[in-house]
């Protein structure tokens, strides 16, 4: 009942992953009266989800959504009484394990080696998100009309909404810092937005005719394999590490931390005003 009323009154970009998160504690909580689950009655869920290889991160995740609900049944939620339907949250501890996954950043053969094994949609994404830094929902959702011309430099930039919006197939949960992001190319970048043009009238890497849900697919998965990348567990695997490649070749070269901040989009304000076209042509 409290999780049907968290997912039916809640508002926010990543409520399906809080779903997903709530129903693998459900089978080991679900039967339970509220007021009876605490740190007691979730040790047979957390020791369970170790014993799988669940990483502390992940059951930290799930146990997240979990806290939050009790803070509200504390706090916000009121019964017909106006009565908290519990008189106070309980501490819910979130474990760390320091067993998480490193990222791995590709160096320039591995990057080659890589690349090639990569069917062409997926490498012309990996191409543009390694040379971007734009996290992987900002290159699936990429859209025409996001894209901000900067006439006095005969460029262009995109900037991806900091809010949720709904579009026609679907809605674009935002930014996690919630405020606009820019994206600046470098001519990679530009060379491969160019060469996407005119391929669809709204999304700018399309897969079949519609937009793509994931860069981390089988594909994906099978050319990392295939690459001789590490696949033992101790490094992370997926389209985020081109962020991390991203990052570590600015710093390389010299590229300041609040250059590289806002490269990175770790940087907020308001940047329809904050970056002129001479702060655009130094980034």
């Amino acid at each position: 009942m409290a999780a049907t009323k968290y997912l039916n009154e809640t508002e926010k970009r990543s409520l399906d992953r809080d779903a997903y998160c709530l129903n693998k504690l459900d089978s080991y909580i679900g039967d339970l009266n509220i007021t009876h689950v605490h740190m007691g009655t979730l040790q047979t869920y957390i020791e369970a989800r170790r014993t799988e290889g669940v990483k502390s991160a992940t059951i930290a995740r799930e146990l997240a959504v979990l806290r939050r609900i009790l803070t509200l049944a504390a706090r916000t939620w009121r019964d017909e009484y106006n009565n908290p339907w519990i008189d106070t949250a309980p501490l819910i501890e979130l474990p760390k394990w320091e067993d998480g996954a490193e990222p791995y950043p590709l160096n320039w053969e591995e990057q080659n080696r890589f690349f090639k094994l990569l069917p062409d949609y997926l490498n012309k994404m990996a191409l543009f998100k390694v040379n971007t830094g734009l996290r992987e929902q900002g290159v699936c959702w990429l859209r025409w009309d996001w894209e901000v011309q900067i006439p006095e430099l005969n460029t262009s930039i995109f900037i991806t909404p900091g809010k949720r919006v709904q579009y026609e197939d679907g809605v674009w949960g935002g930014e996690k810092n919630k405020e606009d992001q820019i994206v600046v190319l470098n001519q990679v970048a530009r060379s491969v937005i160019e060469a996407q043009r005119g391929l669809h009238p709204v999304y700018v890497f399309p897969y079949q005719d519609r937009r793509i849900g994931h860069i981390h697919t089988t594909a994906w998965k099978k050319a990392w394999i295939k690459a001789g990348l590490p696949v033992d567990g101790s490094y992370n695997k997926g389209p985020h590490n081109l962020k991390h490649t991203f990052g570590r070749r600015l710093r390389s070269v010299g590229v300041s931390l609040e250059t590289r901040k806002v490269l990175l989009h770790h940087k907020s304000g308001d940047i329809t005003t904050h970056y002129s076209g001479a702060e655009i042509s130094e980034l």
